[in-house]
């Protein structure tokens, strides 16, 4: 744990202590509900909330509290609220304890919790595309920040590699030998989805070949080793290109963290029969359902999730209800997210109820749909290309980097050939991620890559400019320019702004990992660009007179671009030394 207490905490604990002095017995503890204001340092709005229960007015608990506030100065204003002013000196100490941390002060609020995280999961034989791209960017930052706060985090992308499609795409290769696939590349994937499109085309056409390929589903299933040779081949080389496309996208994702559907077949049947025999699910029809209290259709009936067909077949359900048995009993989970966009919230909503039930999601657990919206173009639709067809993850990072590089060519910039392509990858993974992420999770957003490079306004290519610009200064102050923080000296207005910006990270990293919602990092690294800018426009630094002065603005200076290559690192995003 860390041994720097954010002044907002400090705060919060004075304000607190204040108020059980002054406050009856029972209302002690009472929250302080501290805030940043643009009045004051902090705002303590607390006594409006407790005023009521102790019968007397705002304003008077206020002043009481004012005159018992140790450490900090504050005056009661409007109907109650309390204006708290922070002394320089402590403004300064943190900054300075701050940067003495390796960790910047961050504490690890999450130590010893074991998250599982499901997220990604593209389909074996298929491309990537923009639909893959919110699970995938949304899921590694998640899995970032909880790893940064203390979690053992297991990533686990649970893809497709297991179903009817397969006994369809085998059969037709077995009956096209002259078909090549393998070993075409990047072009592998595109030549397989090609390949899906054609056998399911034949498998609608042809009843007989539809014949056939159900009977290599039965195949597949039983083990045949000629069509298991084939799928092997089509896994693992889906699973190779899946692996290009992370690194590219600068995802934590690798093959360590594959986990298919086919993991899971031989435990199918006894999912099926422990529910029956609980009698948590019942067969209607043919088929095994459950049934979870308040879920109806519009005509009022009961909604099944069907966990075996009639057919005999399973479903998704039963296979995301062996991975919850898997991840409580194997990997110990405390806490299972499933990054899965939004239309799919009532089918978690009755497998977690059944995992509930069943008693296999015990309630110490917490397993959370992390739901997301839709990827949209220009004209305010899902994102497609002008024919209409899935616009693949490889196009949009392509697109991105000739953005990125449009924009660069029209500035001086003295890299090499290599370094300008280092900074392009960067931008252009900065430019995807951060329009992706700085949306709030369940909304939707549009892709305009335009937009997205944009080196000004809130785009993650600013902030890269920023966190360049940051160390530009300190590489002309010098390697030991950064030395002692002098306490004593004054803030300037610009200076404590910034300071009580840099104060705010621990905060607005327990709220994303409380939350889920990444967008709050975001925000607060694109306050914290701004607060930087405010400082360096009003605050000389490396033209400071006064020696002890430039030191401590190279501190904040330091702190700053410290924090911002953190900050962008727990999104998944680069942050170049040059831009």
């Amino acid at each position: 744990m860390s041994d720097v207490v954010a002044i907002k905490d400090q705060v919060e604990a004075a304000v607190r202590a204040a108020l059980s002095e002054v406050l009856p017995a029972e209302l002690a503890g009472a929250d302080p509900v501290v805030r940043r204001s643009d009045r004051a340092d902090f705002q303590a709005n607390g006594t409006l909330a407790v005023a009521r229960k102790a019968g007397r007015a705002p304003r008077d608990i206020g002043a009481d509290v004012a005159v018992r506030l140790h450490g900090f100065a504050a005056e009661v204003s409007g109907p109650g609220f309390l204006n708290v002013t922070v002394p320089d000196a402590a403004v300064w100490s943190a900054v300075a304890a701050r940067l003495a941390d390796p960790r910047l002060g961050l504490a690890a609020p999450h130590d010893g919790e074991r998250v599982v995280v499901d997220y990604s999961a593209p389909n074996v034989a298929k491309e990537m595309h923009v639909g893959h791209l919110r699970s995938s960017v949304i899921g590694d930052a998640l899995v970032r920040v909880l790893g940064h706060l203390g979690a053992r985090v297991t990533r686990q992308n649970h893809i497709g590699d297991w179903g009817t499609q397969f006994g369809m795409l085998i059969q037709y290769l077995e009956e096209h030998p002259e078909v090549s696939w393998k070993g075409q590349g990047a072009e592998t994937m595109s030549a397989l989805d090609s390949l899906y499109k054609a056998a399911r085309a034949a498998f609608e056409a042809d009843p007989a070949f539809a014949d056939r390929s159900r009977a290599r589903v039965v195949a597949l299933q039983s083990g045949d080793d000629a069509t298991l040779t084939v799928w092997r081949d089509l896994v693992a080389e889906s699973e190779k290109a899946f692996e290009t496309v992370y690194r590219r996208l600068g995802v934590l994702l690798d093959g360590g963290d594959f986990d298919g559907e086919s993991r899971y077949n031989d435990a199918l049947p006894g999912v099926v029969a422990d529910l029956l025999a609980s009698g948590v699910a019942t067969e209607s029809d043919g088929a095994v359902v459950t049934f979870t209290d308040g879920v109806t259709g519009p005509d009022g009936d009961p909604v099944p999730l069907i966990v075996r067909k009639k057919d005999g077949g399973f479903g998704y359900a039963a296979t995301d209800l062996a991975t919850i048995r898997l991840r409580v009993e194997h990997y110990r989970a405390d806490r299972i997210l499933y990054v899965v966009d939004a239309r799919q919230s009532l089918h978690f909503r009755m497998v977690f109820d059944t995992a509930r039930r069943a008693g296999w999601l015990p309630a110490a657990v917490d397993a959370e749909h992390v739901p997301f919206g839709t990827v949209l173009g220009t004209d305010g639709r899902p994102f497609k290309t002008r024919s209409g067809r899935t616009v693949r993850l490889a196009d949009l990072l392509d697109d991105a980097e000739a953005a990125v590089r449009t924009v660069l060519a029209g500035r001086s910039h003295g890299f090499t050939d290599a370094e300008l392509d280092a900074v392009v990858r960067a931008a252009a993974i900065a430019a995807i991620k951060y329009a992706d992420l700085s949306t709030t999770r369940t909304r939707d957003y549009v892709f305009d890559v335009e937009q997205m490079v944009a080196t000004t306004g809130d785009t993650g290519v600013y902030l890269q400019y920023a966190h360049a610009r940051v160390r530009s200064i300190l590489r002309r102050a010098g390697a030991t320019a950064v030395g002692h923080v002098d306490t004593t000296l004054p803030l300037h207005e610009a200076e404590k702004a910034l300071a009580l910006t840099l104060d705010g990270f621990e905060a607005t990293l327990r709220d994303v990992a409380g939350t889920l919602e990444p967008h709050r990092l975001c925000g607060y690294l694109y306050d914290l660009a701004t607060a930087f800018t405010r400082f360096y426009d009003a605050c000389p630094v490396l033209g400071a007179d006064d020696p002890a002065v430039r030191t401590n603005r190279l501190a904040l200076c330091d702190l700053t671009g410290r924090t911002l290559a953190t900050g962008l690192d727990l999104l998944g995003i680069p942050a170049p030394e040059r831009m």
